[in-house]
Protein backbone atom coordinates (compact mmCIF):
# COMPACT_ATOMS: atom_id res chain seq x y z
CA UNK A 1 0.00 0.00 0.00
CA UNK A 2 1.73 3.24 -1.44
CA UNK A 3 -0.21 6.73 -0.41
CA UNK A 4 1.58 9.22 -2.57
CA UNK A 5 -0.81 11.66 -1.47
CA UNK A 6 0.41 15.75 -1.01
CA UNK A 7 -1.22 15.37 2.51
CA UNK A 8 0.57 11.99 3.10
CA UNK A 9 2.54 12.05 6.50
CA UNK A 10 5.17 9.38 4.82
CA UNK A 11 7.87 10.08 2.36
CA UNK A 12 6.38 10.31 -1.24
CA UNK A 13 9.95 10.99 -3.16
CA UNK A 14 13.32 11.93 -3.18
CA UNK A 15 13.00 15.65 -2.48
CA UNK A 16 10.90 14.78 0.97
CA UNK A 17 13.78 12.33 1.92
CA UNK A 18 16.38 15.50 0.87
CA UNK A 19 14.53 18.61 2.42
CA UNK A 20 13.65 16.76 5.62
CA UNK A 21 17.19 15.52 6.40
CA UNK A 22 18.74 19.31 5.74
CA UNK A 23 15.72 20.17 7.93
CA UNK A 24 16.04 18.49 10.82
CA UNK A 25 17.32 19.27 14.32
CA UNK A 26 20.38 18.60 15.71
CA UNK A 27 19.88 18.76 19.13
CA UNK A 28 17.08 18.85 21.75
CA UNK A 29 16.95 22.60 22.46
CA UNK A 30 16.31 22.52 18.45
CA UNK A 31 13.35 20.28 18.46
CA UNK A 32 10.02 21.48 18.62
CA UNK A 33 6.90 20.32 20.33
CA UNK A 34 6.89 17.22 22.14
CA UNK A 35 7.79 19.06 25.18
CA UNK A 36 7.06 16.18 28.16
CA UNK A 37 8.96 13.88 25.74
CA UNK A 38 11.96 16.09 25.37
CA UNK A 39 12.34 16.91 28.95
CA UNK A 40 12.18 12.81 30.41
CA UNK A 41 14.71 12.16 27.31
CA UNK A 42 16.96 14.94 28.86
CA UNK A 43 17.05 13.49 32.65
CA UNK A 44 17.46 9.89 31.18
CA UNK A 45 20.29 11.23 28.74
CA UNK A 46 22.00 12.78 32.01
CA UNK A 47 21.28 10.03 33.98
CA UNK A 48 23.31 7.20 32.03
CA UNK A 49 25.90 9.97 31.71
CA UNK A 50 26.29 10.41 35.25
CA UNK A 51 26.52 6.79 35.97
CA UNK A 52 28.69 5.74 33.17
CA UNK A 53 26.31 3.52 31.13
CA UNK A 54 24.48 3.00 27.82
CA UNK A 55 21.04 4.96 27.94
CA UNK A 56 18.52 1.92 28.45
CA UNK A 57 16.68 0.85 25.18
CA UNK A 58 14.34 2.93 23.85
CA UNK A 59 10.78 2.87 22.15
CA UNK A 60 9.17 5.59 20.03
CA UNK A 61 5.57 5.11 19.12
CA UNK A 62 3.19 7.22 17.19
CA UNK A 63 1.58 8.62 13.66
CA UNK A 64 4.06 8.61 10.47
CA UNK A 65 5.87 11.94 10.15
CA UNK A 66 6.13 13.39 13.56
CA UNK A 67 10.08 13.26 14.11
CA UNK A 68 10.44 9.67 15.42
CA UNK A 69 13.92 9.50 13.23
CA UNK A 70 14.32 13.04 14.24
CA UNK A 71 14.54 12.02 18.36
CA UNK A 72 16.25 9.33 17.43
CA UNK A 73 18.86 11.28 15.71
CA UNK A 74 19.21 13.58 18.21
CA UNK A 75 19.48 11.27 21.37
CA UNK A 76 22.88 9.92 19.50
CA UNK A 77 24.10 13.77 19.30
CA UNK A 78 23.45 14.39 22.80
CA UNK A 79 25.29 11.05 23.81
CA UNK A 80 27.89 12.10 21.66
CA UNK A 81 27.65 8.37 20.30
CA UNK A 82 27.77 7.18 16.24
CA UNK A 83 24.02 5.87 15.28
CA UNK A 84 23.42 3.49 12.73
CA UNK A 85 20.04 3.35 11.14
CA UNK A 86 18.41 0.74 9.72
CA UNK A 87 14.47 -1.15 9.19
CA UNK A 88 12.27 -4.02 10.24
CA UNK A 89 11.54 -4.87 7.17
CA UNK A 90 15.21 -5.27 5.58
CA UNK A 91 16.98 -7.29 8.59
CA UNK A 92 15.20 -10.61 6.99
CA UNK A 93 17.24 -12.89 8.68
CA UNK A 94 18.78 -13.61 12.54
CA UNK A 95 22.31 -13.77 10.41
CA UNK A 96 21.82 -9.86 8.86
CA UNK A 97 21.06 -8.95 12.66
CA UNK A 98 23.91 -10.54 14.13
CA UNK A 99 26.46 -8.71 11.68
CA UNK A 100 24.95 -5.46 12.59
CA UNK A 101 25.27 -6.01 16.63
CA UNK A 102 28.62 -7.65 16.44
CA UNK A 103 29.69 -4.63 14.44
CA UNK A 104 28.88 -2.05 16.87
CA UNK A 105 30.46 0.08 18.76
CA UNK A 106 30.80 0.73 22.65
CA UNK A 107 27.56 3.11 23.15
CA UNK A 108 27.02 2.90 19.63
CA UNK A 109 23.02 3.56 19.08
CA UNK A 110 21.35 1.08 16.92
CA UNK A 111 18.21 2.66 15.28
CA UNK A 112 15.17 0.05 13.63
CA UNK A 113 12.76 2.31 11.92
CA UNK A 114 9.39 0.29 11.82
CA UNK A 115 10.45 -2.29 14.44
CA UNK A 116 7.36 -4.57 14.42
CA UNK A 117 8.16 -5.87 11.03
CA UNK A 118 10.98 -7.55 12.26
CA UNK A 119 10.63 -11.09 10.96
CA UNK A 120 9.61 -12.96 14.23
CA UNK A 121 12.91 -15.50 14.14
CA UNK A 122 14.83 -12.25 13.85
CA UNK A 123 12.88 -11.12 16.71
CA UNK A 124 14.23 -13.82 18.58
CA UNK A 125 17.63 -13.00 18.53
CA UNK A 126 17.02 -9.43 19.79
CA UNK A 127 15.85 -10.87 23.52
CA UNK A 128 19.20 -11.90 24.60
CA UNK A 129 20.85 -9.07 22.91
CA UNK A 130 19.07 -6.76 24.31
CA UNK A 131 18.91 -8.12 27.74
CA UNK A 132 22.15 -9.78 28.39
CA UNK A 133 24.24 -7.78 25.34
CA UNK A 134 25.20 -11.26 23.84
CA UNK A 135 23.86 -13.36 20.86
CA UNK A 136 24.16 -17.18 20.46
CA UNK A 137 24.78 -18.27 17.04
CA UNK A 138 24.12 -22.21 15.84
CA UNK A 139 27.46 -23.69 14.28
CA UNK A 140 27.09 -26.48 11.49
CA UNK A 141 24.05 -28.46 11.32
CA UNK A 142 22.71 -31.83 12.46
CA UNK A 143 23.80 -34.01 15.67
CA UNK A 144 27.36 -32.08 15.36
CA UNK A 145 25.46 -28.90 15.72
CA UNK A 146 27.31 -26.33 18.40
CA UNK A 147 26.02 -22.68 19.66
CA UNK A 148 28.52 -20.17 19.84
CA UNK A 149 27.33 -17.28 22.47
CA UNK A 150 28.78 -14.10 21.02
CA UNK A 151 29.56 -10.89 24.01
CA UNK A 152 28.21 -7.72 22.51
CA UNK A 153 29.77 -3.90 23.74
CA UNK A 154 26.43 -2.40 25.76
CA UNK A 155 24.79 -0.63 23.27
CA UNK A 156 21.38 1.47 22.84
CA UNK A 157 18.55 0.17 20.76
CA UNK A 158 15.58 2.64 19.88
CA UNK A 159 12.81 1.10 18.23
CA UNK A 160 10.22 3.49 16.30
CA UNK A 161 6.74 2.23 15.31
CA UNK A 162 3.68 3.70 13.81
CA UNK A 163 1.22 0.56 15.17
CA UNK A 164 2.64 -0.67 18.95
CA UNK A 165 -0.15 -2.87 19.07
CA UNK A 166 2.13 -5.01 16.71
CA UNK A 167 5.20 -5.55 18.84
CA UNK A 168 4.92 -8.62 20.69
CA UNK A 169 5.14 -8.60 24.42
CA UNK A 170 8.57 -10.07 24.71
CA UNK A 171 9.86 -7.25 22.74
CA UNK A 172 7.83 -4.77 23.80
CA UNK A 173 8.63 -5.49 27.68
CA UNK A 174 12.63 -4.85 26.95
CA UNK A 175 12.73 -1.41 26.01
CA UNK A 176 13.01 0.27 29.61
CA UNK A 177 11.72 3.63 27.63
CA UNK A 178 8.92 3.96 26.00
CA UNK A 179 7.46 7.40 24.78
CA UNK A 180 4.38 8.07 22.84
CA UNK A 181 4.72 11.44 20.07
CA UNK A 182 1.08 12.68 19.69
CA UNK A 183 0.14 15.30 16.72
CA UNK A 184 1.76 18.98 16.75
CA UNK A 185 -0.70 21.93 17.81
CA UNK A 186 -0.82 24.69 15.50
CA UNK A 187 1.26 27.10 17.35
CA UNK A 188 4.09 24.67 17.68
CA UNK A 189 3.81 23.64 13.42
CA UNK A 190 3.91 27.59 13.00
CA UNK A 191 7.17 27.81 14.95
CA UNK A 192 8.51 24.79 12.70
CA UNK A 193 7.63 26.09 9.69
CA UNK A 194 9.35 29.69 9.95
CA UNK A 195 12.24 27.56 11.15
CA UNK A 196 12.43 25.96 7.76
CA UNK A 197 11.68 28.68 5.76
CA UNK A 198 14.46 30.87 7.53
CA UNK A 199 17.09 27.63 6.64
CA UNK A 200 15.49 27.49 2.92
CA UNK A 201 16.05 31.34 2.37
CA UNK A 202 12.19 31.72 2.38
CA UNK A 203 9.98 34.76 2.83
CA UNK A 204 6.76 34.17 4.56
CA UNK A 205 5.25 36.06 7.25
CA UNK A 206 3.67 34.93 10.31
CA UNK A 207 -0.43 34.77 8.84
CA UNK A 208 1.04 32.95 5.93
CA UNK A 209 2.92 30.44 8.23
CA UNK A 210 -0.26 29.92 10.40
CA UNK A 211 -2.27 28.94 7.51
CA UNK A 212 0.19 26.51 6.47
CA UNK A 213 -0.18 25.44 10.02
CA UNK A 214 -3.53 25.10 10.34
CA UNK A 215 -4.21 22.76 6.95
CA UNK A 216 -1.07 20.82 7.94
CA UNK A 217 -2.77 17.78 9.93
CA UNK A 218 -0.36 18.20 12.98
CA UNK A 219 2.42 16.84 11.06
CA UNK A 220 5.82 18.23 10.58
CA UNK A 221 6.93 16.65 7.66
CA UNK A 222 3.20 17.42 5.75
CA UNK A 223 4.19 21.31 6.76
CA UNK A 224 7.12 21.26 5.59
CA UNK A 225 5.97 19.54 2.29
CA UNK A 226 3.07 22.25 1.76
CA UNK A 227 5.75 25.01 2.42
CA UNK A 228 7.72 23.71 -0.58
CA UNK A 229 4.68 23.39 -2.75
CA UNK A 230 3.26 27.01 -1.30
CA UNK A 231 6.66 28.64 -2.29
CA UNK A 232 6.24 26.78 -6.11
CA UNK A 233 2.85 29.37 -6.07
CA UNK A 234 4.73 32.23 -4.58
CA UNK A 235 7.33 32.52 -7.33
CA UNK A 236 5.43 31.56 -10.48
CA UNK A 237 2.13 33.86 -9.06
CA UNK A 238 3.51 35.99 -6.19
CA UNK A 239 6.33 38.29 -6.03
CA UNK A 240 8.20 35.57 -3.96
CA UNK A 241 6.77 36.22 -0.33
CA UNK A 242 4.20 33.73 1.18
CA UNK A 243 1.91 35.77 2.72
CA UNK A 244 -1.62 34.80 4.04
CA UNK A 245 -3.70 35.34 0.62
CA UNK A 246 -0.97 33.69 -1.36
CA UNK A 247 -0.92 30.28 1.12
CA UNK A 248 -4.74 30.56 1.14
CA UNK A 249 -5.13 30.87 -2.93
CA UNK A 250 -2.21 27.98 -3.20
CA UNK A 251 -3.45 25.17 -0.81
CA UNK A 252 -7.05 26.17 -1.97
CA UNK A 253 -5.56 25.31 -5.34
CA UNK A 254 -3.83 22.18 -4.13
CA UNK A 255 -7.54 21.50 -2.95
CA UNK A 256 -6.32 21.34 1.24
CA UNK A 257 -9.13 22.86 2.60
CA UNK A 258 -9.21 24.32 6.34
CA UNK A 259 -8.82 21.72 7.93
CA UNK A 260 -6.18 19.44 5.95
CA UNK A 261 -8.63 17.50 4.37
CA UNK A 262 -7.86 17.00 0.33
CA UNK A 263 -10.82 16.23 -2.77
CA UNK A 264 -10.84 12.16 -1.22
CA UNK A 265 -11.24 12.72 2.04
CA UNK A 266 -14.10 14.58 1.12
CA UNK A 267 -14.92 12.25 -1.43
CA UNK A 268 -15.11 10.04 1.53
CA UNK A 269 -17.55 12.33 3.53
CA UNK A 270 -19.51 13.47 0.57
CA UNK A 271 -20.58 9.41 -0.51
CA UNK A 272 -21.57 8.72 3.25
CA UNK A 273 -24.20 11.76 3.33
CA UNK A 274 -25.49 11.77 -0.44
CA UNK A 275 -25.31 7.56 -1.01
CA UNK A 276 -26.02 6.30 2.11
CA UNK A 277 -27.68 9.39 4.10
CA UNK A 278 -25.10 9.89 6.94
CA UNK A 279 -24.87 5.85 7.60
CA UNK A 280 -24.29 3.20 8.89
CA UNK A 281 -22.45 1.55 6.19
CA UNK A 282 -20.00 -1.17 5.76
CA UNK A 283 -16.11 -0.51 5.54
CA UNK A 284 -16.31 -2.69 2.03
CA UNK A 285 -19.27 -0.95 0.61
CA UNK A 286 -17.65 2.17 1.63
CA UNK A 287 -14.66 2.07 -0.11
CA UNK A 288 -16.09 0.39 -3.49
CA UNK A 289 -18.21 3.39 -3.95
CA UNK A 290 -15.12 5.64 -3.76
CA UNK A 291 -12.52 2.78 -5.55
CA UNK A 292 -10.23 1.85 -2.64
CA UNK A 293 -9.26 -1.20 -1.09
CA UNK A 294 -11.00 -1.47 2.50
CA UNK A 295 -7.90 -1.53 3.85
CA UNK A 296 -6.20 1.78 2.67
CA UNK A 297 -9.66 3.38 3.38
CA UNK A 298 -9.16 2.11 7.40
CA UNK A 299 -5.33 2.71 7.50
CA UNK A 300 -4.99 5.95 5.30
CA UNK A 301 -8.12 7.73 4.87
CA UNK A 302 -10.32 7.14 8.49
CA UNK A 303 -7.56 7.80 11.11
CA UNK A 304 -7.91 11.63 10.78
CA UNK A 305 -11.03 11.95 10.05
CA UNK A 306 -12.22 9.72 13.35
CA UNK A 307 -9.58 12.33 15.12
CA UNK A 308 -11.52 15.45 13.74
CA UNK A 309 -14.62 13.81 14.42
CA UNK A 310 -15.85 13.59 11.06
CA UNK A 311 -16.90 9.91 10.95
CA UNK A 312 -17.63 7.90 13.52
CA UNK A 313 -17.17 3.46 13.97
CA UNK A 314 -20.47 1.95 15.07
CA UNK A 315 -21.30 -1.81 15.52
CA UNK A 316 -23.62 -1.42 11.74
CA UNK A 317 -20.95 0.69 10.55
CA UNK A 318 -19.61 4.06 9.45
CA UNK A 319 -21.30 7.23 10.29
CA UNK A 320 -20.81 10.93 9.50
CA UNK A 321 -20.87 13.19 12.40
CA UNK A 322 -22.73 16.27 12.65
CA UNK A 323 -19.66 17.94 12.44
CA UNK A 324 -19.34 16.24 9.05
CA UNK A 325 -22.49 17.97 7.48
CA UNK A 326 -21.33 21.08 8.83
CA UNK A 327 -18.23 20.82 7.61
CA UNK A 328 -19.37 20.29 3.90
CA UNK A 329 -22.14 22.94 4.37
CA UNK A 330 -24.93 20.35 4.45
CA UNK A 331 -28.00 21.08 6.13
CA UNK A 332 -28.28 18.34 8.88
CA UNK A 333 -30.30 15.13 8.16
CA UNK A 334 -33.08 15.27 10.15
CA UNK A 335 -32.59 11.25 11.44
CA UNK A 336 -29.01 11.77 12.12
CA UNK A 337 -28.85 11.98 15.87
CA UNK A 338 -31.89 9.45 16.35
CA UNK A 339 -30.38 7.16 14.07
CA UNK A 340 -26.67 7.48 15.69
CA UNK A 341 -27.78 7.14 18.82
CA UNK A 342 -30.03 4.49 18.77
CA UNK A 343 -27.38 2.06 16.89
CA UNK A 344 -27.68 -1.87 18.37
CA UNK A 345 -25.01 -1.92 20.06
CA UNK A 346 -24.98 -6.01 19.63
CA UNK A 347 -25.41 -6.09 15.82
CA UNK A 348 -22.60 -7.29 13.97
CA UNK A 349 -20.47 -4.96 12.01
CA UNK A 350 -20.54 -5.51 7.99
CA UNK A 351 -17.60 -7.22 7.33
CA UNK A 352 -14.19 -5.52 7.28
Amino acid sequence: MRDERLISPHYIGAEDHQENTSLRPLRLVDYIGQSKVKQNIQVFIEAARGRGESLDHILLSGPPGLGKTTLATIIANELGKPIRKTSGPAIERPGDLAAILTNLEPGEILFIDEIHRLNRTVEEVMYPAMEDYCIDIVIGKGPGARTLCLELPPFTLIGATTRPGLLSSPLRDRFGINCRLDFYNEMELLMIIERAAAIMGLCIDKEGAREIARRARGTPRIANRLLRRVWDFALVKGDGVITAGLARMALNSLEIDECGLDHVDRMILEALINKFGGGPVGLETLAAVVSEEGDTLSDVYEPYLIKLGLIQKTPRGRVATEHAYKHLGYPLAPAWKSELFNLDDTAPEESE
